[in-house]
């Protein structure tokens, strides 16, 4: 029986959206991600699309059961204070998150999109 290599494997979770003004407002603006793509069948389907920021890619998509409302997706990272730094800099006002120490060794920096869609950015807390 063979064992499955999994490394250089990538996770791209898709996040339900209702809004393309409010979708690229937040992820592009606010977040900084940069759109990859994006795809329509035709001028009145609705988008699915790819933004990316470093290594993390998401897929955002308006399609009814691509996704569901209120998804949760934890990022690991390191930088969570200059990115926290960053995001507040923006003054956005739906969204100025802070920085919480977890019982569990991790540093979490939770933002949530407007279609109520969670990402926790979270870091591992230096050890004493």
């Amino acid at each position: 029986m063979s064992t499955a290599d999994l490394s250089g494997a990538q996770v791209v979770p898709v996040l339900r959206i209702f809004d393309e003004t409010k979708a690229r407002e937040f992820w592009l603006g606010f977040m900084g991600f940069t759109l990859d793509w994006e795809h329509r069948f035709d001028a009145n389907a609705p988008l699915y699309m790819q933004v990316s920021r470093g290594p993390v890619t998401l897929h955002l998509s308006e399609h009814h059961g691509d996704g569901t409302p209120g998804s949760n997706v934890i990022v690991r990272m390191r930088g969570l204070d200059a990115f926290n730094a960053e995001l507040l800099a923006k003054q956005y006002k739906y969204m100025r998150p802070g920085i919480e120490e977890r019982p569990w060794g991790m540093r979490d920096m939770t933002v949530i999109d407007p279609f109520q869609n969670r990402i926790c950015f979270s870091e591992p807390m230096e050890k004493a």
